[in-house]
């Protein structure tokens, strides 16, 4: 069985002020000086309104880098004494090696101790979350601290694609935009952290017991639908950066981040949320088990409606005032994403004893997913 593990405080950090819809192009930039086609269509199905930027909004040049922004979200943690296990997880690390985990240790300058570094993409998340609560249960650690973050912008501004945009005259000069798998993400992402601290005894006004976090992977049955620092093949694998010249690197902006805007549509739900739903309403009783709060990352409130679908169809009853996301004010923060829709809810006043939380973070990277079912004690 294990220790009981208890979620005992919550933090979020989000750079600078926030940026609006028609702020956004003026910090990001113009990709080959021209307005972009795509914004308005995507920010209109996304429903964001607000986001935050680490760039500075006249340079574009980074303010904080990945692992700066990480820390400060853990520093928000307070005073919390001895912590034995640091997870921290982006899907954009500052730099390749070392790993993201020991800069954020850096950063923070707490004395020696286990730290890990997780990859992937939304999920990573979740993933420290996973290693801290297994930290705990197994009594490894006394505390242990998650930490997602994620800065976007630096990949998305302008510059990033100009390189292309040269390559590229003659296409562009008939289709002004990027590519739309490109152009689409830039209006989509932003930046911002989230962290927290894990404990094996109950601690202050409010703390949620973690019953359990499950993660699941349909990598399978499906090839990636969101990458960087690769291009697909014809069969859908991925040729990996290493395989193309710092030149190719440029000109087919190898590292921005692509989705397969369609793939993402036809499948997301399916092997995200309804499948792996299904399995655990089996296996975990729950769809007996009461939940409260429904917290779902979602990318866009283009997909509120097919995952309240979705929820039904895995034979779980949550109307739709029991969700809570704050996708719309502080925008798609990707791995970091669930760590501040909780922070906001847990510090709320809102959450009432003896209510249960489930938390559902999907990924579309190769389609992957993560929940989080927790109970106010």
């Amino acid at each position: 069985m294990g220790n009981e593990v208890f979620l005992t405080r919550t933090s979020s950090f989000l750079p600078l002020k926030p940026v609006g819809n028609d702020e956004m192009e003026a910090v990001l930039g113009m990709v080959g000086g021209r307005p972009s086609k795509a914004r308005r269509i995507v920010l209109r199905n996304n429903g964001i309104r607000s986001r935050h930027y680490a760039l500075d909004p006249k340079s574009g040049e980074p303010v904080m880098s990945n692992a700066q922004m990480a820390a400060r979200a853990v520093e928000g943690l307070g005073e919390v004494g001895r912590v034995d296990s640091l997870a921290a997880a982006t899907s954009r690390p500052d730099q390749l090696m070392p790993g993201h985990g020991v800069m954020v240790h850096g950063e923070l300058g707490w004395p020696r101790m286990e730290v890990l570094s997780m990859a992937g993409i939304c999920v990573a998340g979740a993933a420290a979350f996973k290693h801290a609560w297994l930290a705990v249960k197994a009594g490894d650690a006394q505390r242990a601290v998650a930490v997602a973050s994620e800065l976007a912008s630096l990949g998305l501004h302008a510059r990033n694609f100009e390189a292309e945009a040269e390559h590229k005259v003659r296409e562009l000069e008939e289709r002004p935009e990027i590519a739309f798998e490109k152009d689409f993400l830039r209006w989509m992402l932003s930046d911002g952290a989230g962290a927290v601290l894990l404990e094996n005894r109950p601690s202050g006004p409010l703390s949620l017991k973690v019953h359990w976090v499950e993660l699941s992977s349909a990598a399978h049955e499906l090839p990636a639908c969101m990458y960087s620092g690769a291009e697909k093949n014809a069969d859908g694998s991925l040729a990996g950066w290493q395989r193309f010249t710092p030149q190719e690197w440029a000109t087919r902006s190898v590292f921005t981040v692509k989705q397969d805007v369609k793939l993402l549509n036809e499948q997301v739900i399916r092997t995200t949320l309804t499948e792996p739903l299904k399995a655990l309403a089996q296996k975990r009783q729950l769809d007996r088990q009461p939940v409260d709060w429904f917290l779902p990352h979602i990318s866009s409130l283009y997909f509120a409606e097919p995952v309240a679908q979705g929820v039904a169809e895995a034979g779980l009853d949550i109307p739709r005032e029991r969700w809570f996301t704050n996708l719309v004010e502080k925008g798609n923060t990707g791995s970091a994403s669930p760590f501040i829709m909780l922070d906001e809810l847990f510090r709320s006043g809102r959450i009432e004893k003896g209510q249960r939380l489930l938390m559902y973070i999907p990924e579309s990277g190769r389609f992957s997913s993560g929940f989080i079912y927790m109970e106010a004690v």
